[in-house]
């Protein structure tokens, strides 16, 4: 019965938001379209803005990759999360999904491929994907894009909502899939 609420109220928050939204701007009389184009002609100037902090994390993440210390750090870890009984194949999600949203999607990609699609490395990845941010990439680009230099409360706060994403994503793929 819980399952089956929390897929109605999933398949139907995103269609109320927008109706909400939409429907709150007609009432204060806001002209929706020209908000709309307007909010676009903004996010172009501001991707050519944070064009290089976006390149600069690309060839980090990239380098990382290539070194192999992403698998090294897999390695180091698999032996304790073995013991609680957390997949090894997750460990570089953990890892990447904090420095870049599309080097996550390969690495779930990976996981996907390398395991079956309803097994529990799979949802355990797919939670995690949607459990935590792209924290260093966020302050990277988005902070450089608007000049904040001095970020360190950011950080540690993100960090942390990191963690917290990750254990909270065991908890609930143990709550429903185990």
């Amino acid at each position: 019965m819980f399952k089956e609420i929390v897929n109605i109220i999933s398949l139907w928050a995103l269609p109320f938001i927008i109706l909400t939204i939409l429907t709150v701007a007609v009432i204060k009389k806001v002209p929706v379209y020209e908000t709309f184009i307007d909010g676009a002609k903004n996010g172009v100037k501001t991707g050519i803005s944070i064009f290089p902090y976006l390149v600069a994390i690309i060839v980090a993440i990239s380098m990382l990759r290539a070194s192999g210390i992403i698998d090294c750090c897999a390695d180091i870890c698999s032996g304790l999360l073995d013991r609680i009984h957390i997949p090894a194949d997750i460990i570089p999600l953990t890892i990447v999904r904090s420095l870049s949203g599309s080097a996550a999607i390969g690495v779930f990609s990976d996981i996907v491929a390398n395991n079956d699609i309803n097994s529990y490395t799979s949802k355990l990845a797919a939670i995690m994907m949607g459990s935590s941010e792209t924290t260093f990439y966020v302050l990277t680009v988005y902070f450089g894009a608007v000049g904040i230099k001095k970020y360190r409360y950011a950080l540690l706060t993100g960090i942390c909502a990191d963690i917290v994403g990750i254990v909270m994503s065991v908890v609930v793929a143990r709550v429903f899939f185990c």
